[in-house]
């Protein structure tokens, strides 16, 4: 089934991306990473035979167009690349932050699309996958910003279904719950101490469980698409209600 079918995956150098490389890779997938870590694109993209790897930067343009001119056919795109940057309240909001959410996960996705839209479509059986979250669907304090762009990334999600209806691009968005990545880690800055305690005292979501669910949904039959998909673990209510265990 999946022998000639190819999955453009962005922001692949770890995380959800670099395991739904894996996942897709075993299932007979040609996957073409894209990531700024290409030392780590590379690492990865030698355990996979057949991968291949090149730079991305979804906040630029011009690395943009590089990348997608590499890639002569195409019939997923998942835009995974982006993430959170910080947790101020809007009071104490820093402009760069918000500018680098708003780049990388709003426009970044914009960018991808439309350069590889006539190639997904002209595969006759295209699939876009966008990665949202939970926080596209419940706001919280601190959270505005990245909020903000999740809302977006939703709200684009469904304007896509609604222009590209009746052509051959299945359209889906999966918005994981709490899922420990590296995605933490970037949002304070560094600081392994804080990033860990997002976690502490219940099991979240991995890389793996997200992927598994983003190959679940490319690998329906071409008729069927799968809308969007909330993934929470099982300790996890809503962005802000989570069962945790006391701790020693």
């Amino acid at each position: 089934m999946a022998e000639s079918r190819i999955a453009v995956i962005t922001g692949a150098s770890s995380g959800i991306g670099a395991a739904t490389a894996v996942s897709l890779h075993a299932l007979g997938f040609k996957v073409i990473l894209g990531a700024r870590r290409v030392p780590l694109l590379q690492e990865l993209a030698e355990g996979l035979e057949g991968a291949e790897y090149y730079p991305l930067d979804v906040t630029n343009e011009e690395s943009v167009q590089a990348f997608c001119a590499r890639i002569p056919e195409a019939h997923i795109l998942i835009n995974n690349a982006g993430g959170a940057w910080g947790l101020e309240r809007i009071a104490d909001s820093i402009d760069e932050k918000w500018e680098w959410m708003f780049d990388a996960n709003v426009m970044g996705l914009m960018r991808m699309t439309r350069a590889l839209l006539p190639k997904l479509e002209a595969s006759g059986a295209g699939h876009i996958v966008n990665i949202g979250s939970v926080a596209g669907r419940e706001p919280y304090v601190g959270g505005a910003g990245y909020n903000a762009v999740k809302f977006a990334v939703r709200a684009i999600t469904q304007v896509m279904r609604l222009e590209l209806v009746g052509k051959p691009i299945r359209i889906t968005e999966v918005s994981p719950g709490m899922t420990e990545t590296e995605f933490s880690l970037v949002r304070f800055d560094g600081d392994v101490a804080r990033a860990n305690k997002v976690y502490e005292g219940l099991q979240p979501l991995t890389a793996e469980d997200i992927a598994d669910c983003i190959q679940w949904v490319v690998t329906r039959p071409s008729h069927v698409n799968i809308d969007e998909m909330v993934v929470k673990p099982l300790a996890q209510a809503s962005v802000s209600v989570v069962a945790r265990k006391p701790q020693p």
